[in-house]
């Protein structure tokens, strides 16, 4: 069900868009979070809601949404990897940030012994923790976690993550349409607070990555098997 013009009022032009915008900004925020240590910083689970949310404003939001949960899922494996093989490359001895809010050697420790501890669940877990989601792919690739197990475990993990909640906004979506003048309130809400959120996790990884480094050794916690 797609809302009136008269509803949306001045939202309307993010509607126009179409789905085009929003697939962009949703396979770039999770490809990003997925793979990159910037990913650490941009709000990835209110995004997909936000997303689910804007489709549902669609005429053609239904079979769309279930297009972009593929899209999403593609992304969110293919970023895995990349942060596998990033850590991979980068061996033992990973780079964490002095004071920092997130990349510190006490965040790098817990995904370390997480992994170490429940190896193949431990990888199904992250994706739903935002910090370890974008950490778990890193840290298993330097620490040496099998490859296809790993591999099979986040791509487990992706199928169930980026559809449960832009299907949850999707429908949550379809249910403030039914109050006309709610949906473009709840939209130019959820769509300011993801802009606003993604300014400040830019400006905050900015000063992250400012601050000195500090290595961080992963002899000790070699990852088993599992």
């Amino acid at each position: 069900m797609a809302s009136t013009p008269q509803a949306l009022g001045s939202f309307e032009p993010l509607i126009s868009a179409g789905p085009a915008l929003v697939w962009t900004v949703v396979l770039t925020f999770v490809f990003l979070e997925c793979a990159f240590i910037l990913g650490l910083f941009l709000p990835g689970d209110s995004m997909l809601i936000t997303a689910g949310v804007v489709m549902a404003s669609h005429a053609t939001g239904e079979a769309q949404v279930w297009l972009l949960s593929v899209g999403a899922m593609v992304a969110a494996v293919a970023g895995n990897q990349i942060g596998y093989v990033v850590g991979e490359r980068t061996g033992q001895h990973l780079v964490a940030r002095k004071n920092g809010r997130y990349i510190n050697t006490e965040n790098l420790s817990r995904v370390a012994e997480l992994l170490q501890r429940h190896g193949f669940f431990a990888v199904l877990v992250a994706r739903w923790i935002p910090w370890v989601r974008t950490l778990c792919p890193m840290v298993a690739g330097a620490a040496g976690m099998d490859h296809r197990r790993f591999t099979i475990a986040s791509t487990i993990g992706a199928i169930i993550w980026a559809p449960v909640l832009l299907l949850i906004g999707y429908y949550a979506g379809n249910f403030l349409q039914r109050v006309s003048w709610l949906m473009p309130v709840v939209l130019v809400v959820m769509v300011a607070g993801l802009v606003i959120g993604t300014a400040l996790g830019i400006r905050q990884y900015r000063r992250e990555m400012a601050q000195p480094a500090e290595d961080f050794d992963l002899d000790a916690a070699t990852v088993p098997e599992r």
